[in-house]
């Protein structure tokens, strides 16, 4: 009997994604798999957009950022009707095992799946690196130098001025591109879900600042605060004038770093090797710079949202 696995990227694209889906097909096909790409997510499969790939159609894609097969949410993914229309175009073509690349939005559908026999291997495939289980997800380290990147670009421009730059990342839940960026880049303040938000020390920090520096930074991750309620305090009561930036989606494009196109590829390899070894229901992690096979559940168990007391213990530097 020949074996089948299809492979789909969802949720928010992350770059690194290319290269996971890469891994997946070559190594699928290495070890006698016949190998589906599933467009756009768990919509494509519920509406039967499903494809036999082979090794050309991975090939000259590992450099590119986003997901060439296509990503897209589907809020009804959990209604019995959809998963069973879902299943069946599995069963159609014969394929029994998928390998999912994403957040744990895309997790939860997994483990839905499996639920009616489908084998799952999830691969973490997000830039807020908020998935518990695993010390890094594909597309943050590809993220985070983006945003190294923007804000020292607009530091120079905010010494020019004697400017306080307030610069909003993403990482709702995870306070992690905030933090490492904070880091990276020498700022005065750093507001995350795990730093907390203190008005009257963000001003005392930043009038510091102004004694003997031209300029100023601050990192926000999204959602902590209006960006522009917080220019106006900057404004208001620091001898800084103060100019917000919201970076956005230019976060999650780019060409993925060595670091992502390492880390997706030899995941797309633990994944298929997973199933090789007849396990279900679980996703690839790194642990302590080595690969594991974590269940769903225990990285479902609580969306990590919390950075690492090592990094916490720099806003010393601050």
């Amino acid at each position: 009997m020949v074996k089948k696995v299809a492979v789909l990227t969802s949720g928010g694209d992350a770059p690194g994604m290319n290269a996971a889906i890469r891994a997946v097909v070559r190594t699928g096909l290495y070890y006698g798999y016949e190998v589906y790409g599933i467009a756009d997510g768990y919509k494509g499969l519920y509406e039967g957009r499903i494809e036999r790939m082979h090794r050309s159609s991975v090939s000259e894609k590992m450099n590119h950022g986003g997901t060439f097969l296509g990503t897209a949410r589907l809020k009804r993914f959990t209604e019995k009707e959809v998963l069973e229309a879902s299943f069946d175009n599995l069963k159609e073509l014969g394929i029994d095992s998928l390998i999912v690349i994403g957040g744990d939005g895309t997790y939860r559908g997994a483990v839905d799946l499996s639920k009616y026999g489908v084998k799952c291997i999830g691969i973490p495939g997000t830039i807020d690196n908020d998935i518990a289980g695993t010390d890094y997800t594909i597309g943050f380290d590809t993220a985070l130098n983006t945003v190294i990147e923007a804000v020292d670009k607009l530091r120079d421009t905010s010494n020019s001025h004697k400017r306080c730059s307030i610069i909003e990342v993403m990482g709702r839940n995870c306070g992690a591109i905030a933090m490492w960026t904070g880091i990276a880049v020498g700022a005065e303040v750093v507001i995350t879900k795990e730093t907390g938000l203190d008005i009257d020390a963000i001003v005392e920090n930043i009038s510091e600042a102004a004694k003997f520096k031209r300029h100023s930074i601050m990192i926000v991750a999204e959602n902590m605060i209006k960006i522009d309620e917080l220019e106006k305090i900057i404004n208001e009561r620091t001898p800084f004038d103060s100019r917000a930036t919201i970076l956005g989606h230019v976060q999650r494009g780019g060409k993925p770093s060595a670091r992502d196109r390492v880390l997706a590829s030899t995941m797309g390899v633990k994944a298929i090797e997973a199933l090789e070894q007849g396990l279900s229901g679980c996703c690839v992690c790194e642990i302590g710079k080595k690969l594991e096979i974590v269940p769903f559940e225990v990285a479902l168990k609580d969306r990590r949202s919390d950075v690492d007391e090592k990094y916490r213990n720099f806003k010393i530097l601050w």
